[in-house]
């Protein structure tokens, strides 16, 4: 193995008092003293937020109210961090809703493993959970920071819905519709 010696350059005597580098440090320092100031106060002033931000993820209701999840369970399933827990639940049949089938027994998301990435929001057929705007989350504990199905619809609130789940159509319309 050839071992090959490197030449170090000499010093000028500007570069060896150290003269230029001061002069580059106070250049900076007299230039952020009258530059106004970067911080923001936080809790008073709050950072604008782009419209493609991905914050919280929440359950939207819709219009009247009622809940737009219908317990697919797709968005526990792309989850990489398996943030998301469903229990599904059963409508009974004899119910005005029992058309639907399904709807959450429980939903959580656990905020501390959620990556924040809006697979949840892309996968729901329903379009039941979508990402807010929120970007302050904190507790005290770990199961403070586990989002259950009541607080996930208070942070959500309700979105017009397209899908119409709840609302059961006549028969006639539908072979009406299919066939004609």
């Amino acid at each position: 193995m050839a071992i090959i010696l490197l030449e170090r350059k000499t010093l000028s005597l500007a570069e060896r008092t150290y003269v230029p580098q001061i002069l580059s440090a106070l250049k900076t320092t007299f230039k952020r003293m009258i530059k106004p100031a970067e911080t923001l106060e936080y809790p008073e002033e709050r950072p604008t937020i782009p419209p493609n931000y991905r914050g919280v993820p929440t359950l939207v209701k819709d219009p009247h109210g009622r809940d737009k999840c219908v317990s697919c369970q797709l968005c526990e399933f792309v989850c990489p961090p398996k943030a998301i827990r469903i229990t599904p639940g059963e409508i009974p049949p004899d119910s005005p809703f029992g058309h639907v089938e399904r709807a959450p027994q429980a939903f959580d998301i656990d905020m501390l493993r959620c990556i924040y990435c809006g697979l949840c929001q892309e996968v729901c057929p329903e379009e039941a959970i979508f990402l807010q705007n929120q970007y302050s989350m904190s507790g005290f504990t770990r199961e403070e920071m586990v989002n259950h199905k009541d607080r996930l619809y208070d942070l959500g609130g309700t979105l017009p819905d397209r899908h119409y789940k709840w609302d059961k159509k006549k028969d006639a319309e539908e072979h009406g519709n299919a066939h004609g």
